[in-house]
């Protein structure tokens, strides 16, 4: 581990701006939307996935729904140049609006919702809920939605009516997770409708749509000194937004300085397993980089050559020592928030960090001067996963897993170092430059 004072190195304009980026970011569709906004300000701009592509230097990126691709192509750069890739993903569990979203009960009007990923479901209780996401149009065009206000609500019952509750809540999936939002009987389309009317498209030209619900309490800094942070989605758009900040300033700091092709891949569906058009189970990233290789004019043998030096990043959020459940963690390995980011290390692949990856980590971070730490489940627990694993066997490329520490993951709201979104970004700034 570095031992290096990164005290010097915080920058609170970074976390400023993540708070403002997880505001502003409800959905996979609006974290991409904000991605892209920071990319164009450094001199990126956007490429059709149906058009020819150019093989001049610069920046371009690329979206489908919920996932972006961005790369940028130095000055003098070969077909055979490797890449950098620093892989992420924009979704988080939630609650997601079903295709015949309205219903009742007992003279209260609700909407039906599908539970996605792996979620905490008390988390969901008794919160004020926006709704967010996409509708799509008759015409093809999407039209991106963000309800900021207390719409609905999941009502956790009375413990006058369940006395035993604080023995052990359990919540039935499809009988306890309906939010409301009204008295009244059921009136078919009228969520769809009132959506449709705020984002002020007529309702009778939405043909489909892909809405989800969002806790509208704003993230902020918590603790007396305000060294931690607490909000929504840090898992894991706290890498979105790290990784674009990075990518940015990496080739703003100087186009001559970058030997490698540095590339940000961020991936929708990692919650649900990754088997998406848009997740990191699809092609959507190898395609782009044979893209890449072939408009400057490489062959397979230049693809193989690039690939065979390319390294991937995969930055995901982890597990802080919990210091209410200590007996849960690798009693070696207690990672705490502002130490910097952690490398995730699991030998049965659940992660896809090697020895060979350890040290680039480590090497990427010393130049950065920030601190790191070690992750690794306890024995007893099982080990989550990444889209690392997924990436390296799709493309056959060396893979690190590393992220930040913190508590609650996959709950509505979850918590981290305040620092640590800055000594993120720095390292993988520094991975980027390499």
């Amino acid at each position: 581990m570095s031992t290096a004072d990164h005290s010097v190195y915080f920058d609170r304009t970074h976390t400023d701006d993540l708070i403002a980026y997880l505001a502003a970011s409800p959905s996979p569709y609006h974290a991409v939307a904000g991605a892209a906004e920071r990319l164009e300000k450094a001199g990126f701009r956007q490429v059709a996935e149906t058009d020819a592509w150019e093989g001049t230097s610069g920046g371009r990126y690329v979206i489908r729904g919920g996932a972006l691709i961005a790369w940028y192509v130095p000055e003098g750069a070969g077909a055979e140049t490797p890449f950098r890739v620093v892989g992420t993903h924009t979704d988080s569990p939630n609650l997601r609006v079903k295709p015949v979203p309205d219903t009742a009960s007992a003279g209260w009007r609700q909407v039906a919702v599908e539970i996605y990923g792996g979620v905490p479901l008390n988390t969901w209780l008794d919160r004020d809920l926006g709704l967010s996401g996409r509708l799509v149009l008759r015409d093809g065009s999407t039209r991106l939605v963000q309800l900021d206000e207390p719409l609905l609500r999941v009502p956790q019952l009375a413990i006058h009516l369940d006395r035993q509750v604080n023995d052990g809540l359990k919540l039935d999936r499809q009988r306890h997770l309906t939010p409301i939002w009204g008295l009244g009987e059921v009136d078919e389309g009228a969520l769809i409708s009132y959506v449709a009317e705020r984002a002020g498209v007529d309702a009778a030209e939405v043909v489909g749509w892909d809405l989800m619900t969002h806790d509208v309490q704003p993230p902020s800094y918590l603790g007396k000194d305000r060294e931690l942070l607490a909000g929504p989605r840090l898992d894991n758009l706290l890498s979105v937004h790290a990784a674009t900040a990075a990518l940015a300033a990496a080739v703003t700091a100087g186009d001559g300085e970058l030997r490698h092709i540095p590339v940000l891949a961020a991936f929708d569906h990692e919650e649900t397993g990754s088997e998406s058009d848009t997740g990191a189970q699809g092609p959507l990233l190898g395609n782009v980089l044979d893209r890449t290789i072939h408009a400057r004019g490489g062959s397979a043998e230049d693809r193989a050559r690039a690939l065979a030096g390319t390294i991937c990043l995969s930055s995901d959020m982890g597990h802080a020592v919990h210091p209410n459940y200590i007996e849960r963690h690798e009693p070696g390995h207690h990672p705490l928030p502002n130490g910097g980011p952690i490398l995730k290390v699991n030998v049965n692949n659940r992660y896809a960090t090697d020895g060979v990856g350890r040290a680039v980590f480590a090497a990427a971070c010393e130049r950065a001067g920030v601190p790191w730490q070690s992750f690794v489940s306890n024995n007893a627990m099982p080990c989550g996963t990444t889209i690392g694993p997924i990436t390296a066997a799709r493309l056959g490329i060396t893979t690190v897993d590393c992220g930040i520490a913190a508590l609650s993951m996959h709950s509505a709201r979850e918590l981290c170092g305040a620092e640590d979104p800055y000594l993120l970004a720095s390292a993988i700034k520094a991975f980027l430059e390499d």
